[in-house]
């Protein structure tokens, strides 16, 4: 049974998709730390992620550097910040987050709620900034 990540993946559950190739998929966290809060997945099922073939790992950042630049041109923020937690969802991912400081990785924080147009207007930001 594939997993909540494949099936956004898929296309069977609707996304805020920024970015995709071959091997990964970014899309909105749909409760994020802070507006523009963007998820990179592989697209192979892995729980852990230091547990990715070798060819994931060595791309993965290749395939996030575009968009860290636009999430940074796209949200006022000091940098985009990048975390591996891996609780949540078994399945292996990046967060990358428009921080300020430390604390804005903070993931035991509150969460955002932000409505469906607050999103998409996030994705559109991201995607009018990604080169």
């Amino acid at each position: 049974m594939a997993g909540i990540f494949m099936k956004i993946i898929q296309g069977e559950i609707p996304s805020y998709k920024i970015l995709e190739n071959e091997l990964f998929f970014a899309f909105l966290d749909i409760s994020p730390l802070r507006m523009g809060h963007t998820l990179v997945v592989p697209k192979t099922e892995t729980d852990r992620f230091f547990d990715l073939g070798d060819e994931y790992l060595s791309k993965i950042l290749v395939f996030a550097k575009p968009i860290v630049k636009a999430i940074e041109n796209s949200f006022e923020c000091q940098r985009c910040g990048i975390a591996v937690i891996g609780l949540e969802v078994p399945h292996a991912h990046l967060h990358l987050v428009p921080i300020d400081s430390a604390d804005d990785l903070n993931f035991t924080r509150k969460k955002l709620s932000p409505g469906s147009e607050d999103l998409k207007k996030a994705q559109e930001k991201i995607l009018s900034n990604l080169k």
